[in-house]
């Protein structure tokens, strides 16, 4: 029993070491990305159209959509595409019609299903109405800021540059589950984002919340069509596009998410989702994140060493490190104004995090707009009820 805590305890330690070194190279990124220079606006912009496809009701969605109608851009169309000609979506795109009448805004009804993805399938029979060649894919509950536009196609001048895509950060809700959403974006995902993007040199992926391509890239990839069956549509047209040659860039323009009001339990399924999706992306990288469970490392050395001086401050290190990147990265990086008030939440979401990694380990299946799915190898298969 004495050799058995003996190797819990270094294990811990171990554990509490990597996880430091890791958090260090999380803020060094996140300062490397604000040192960086973003390309100035380019004053030949060429027109652009945005297509958006829509299921259901998000929150504060119309005036997600109005962000979008208030662009300083010469020429841009917005595309809405829904599956279901019952969605009550379309209410509300008809409104910003009214609302915005100078603007092109179409609404198309995808009646096809091309793939277990209803995203990418309206997706796929959205482009053929799209006039432009420049084209941003985003989705529903995005809210963007006047200049969005300009700063996401100018880099796209660039003919070695393939894709260009935002952080984000997210707006909770009310409830205890919105909150640590939220935070998980500004305290794990981007410092995430940004270390990987150090070590490998770049993304070679891509968010939901900004798309930006050419027409010819999408065609090379074999279009929307291509990516059906996925579920992690994003990360594929990036990682498509990447494996073209071509650069993924991530812009300095952050763009907002607004968050349902997540119960303990919806909060839970959707990072388990999630979780799923990434160990299916990127099994390597996924399994190393036992490497930085920094919180629940420095927790187990202080229960198993006792109490140990050592082991407590090992954990006081641990929680400074954490704030130091909610402020670098959330304050900082992601304009996330909420991230103060609720930094005290910290452990518990960190507590949580390897909870849902232990967790989706095993098993392939996730659940997705109210339906069950098997993931493999990317690709969804519905699972019949």
């Amino acid at each position: 029993m004495h050799s058995i805590l003996h190797i819990v305890l270094l294990i811990s330690l171990l554990g509490t070491i990597s996880s430091a070194l890791y958090y260090f190279l999380c803020l060094w990124s996140a300062a490397n990305f604000l040192r960086e220079s973003q390309p100035p606006i380019d004053s030949a912009l060429p027109p652009v159209s945005i297509l958006k496809p829509l299921k259901g009701i998000d929150p504060k969605m119309l005036e997600s959509f109005r962000s979008h109608c208030r662009q300083d851009y010469p020429q841009y169309e917005i595309i809405f595409g829904v599956s279901d000609a019952g969605d009550p979506a379309i209410e509300i795109v008809r409104n910003l019609q009214r609302e915005f009448p100078q603007l092109e805004i179409q609404l198309i009804v995808c009646p096809k299903i091309l793939g277990a993805n209803t995203k990418v399938s309206n997706l796929a029979q959205m482009l053929p109405e799209a006039r432009f060649d420049h084209l941003i894919v985003n989705d529903s509950d995005i809210r963007v800021a006047p200049g969005y536009l300009r700063h996401v196609i100018t880099p796209l001048a660039d003919p070695q540059i393939g894709m260009v895509t935002c952080p984000y950060r997210g707006i909770a809700g009310p409830t205890l589950g919105s909150r640590l959403e939220s935070l998980g974006i500004s305290t794990d995902f981007f410092p995430g984002v940004f270390a990987a993007r150090k070590l490998e040199g770049g993304i070679r992926f891509a968010f939901g919340s900004t798309l930006a391509f050419r027409r010819r890239e999408l065609e090379k990839i074999g279009g929307f069509a291509a990516i059906a069956d996925h579920l992690a549509d994003d990360y594929e047209l990036g990682k498509r596009i990447a494996a073209l040659g071509l650069t993924v860039k991530l812009s300095g323009m952050v763009a907002e998410t607004f968050l349902p009001p997540y119960s303990l339990g919806a909060f839970f399924a959707h990072q388990l989702r999630w979780a799923r999706v990434v160990r299916d992306a990127r099994p390597a990288g996924y399994l190393g994140l036992a490497f930085t469970f920094g919180t629940f490392w420095a927790l187990l050395a202080v229960l198993v060493s006792w109490g140990a001086v050592w082991a407590w401050a090992a954990l006081a290190v641990t929680l400074l490190l954490r704030l130091g990147i909610a402020l670098a990265v959330g304050r900082h990086v992601l304009h996330d104004r909420q991230i103060l008030k609720d930094a005290w939440l910290i452990p518990l979401r960190d507590l949580l995090a390897v909870v849902v990694w232990m967790v989706s380990l095993c098993g392939h299946t996730v659940t997705w707009r109210g339906e069950l799915f098997c993931l493999k190898n990317g690709k969804l298969s519905r699972i019949p009820p």
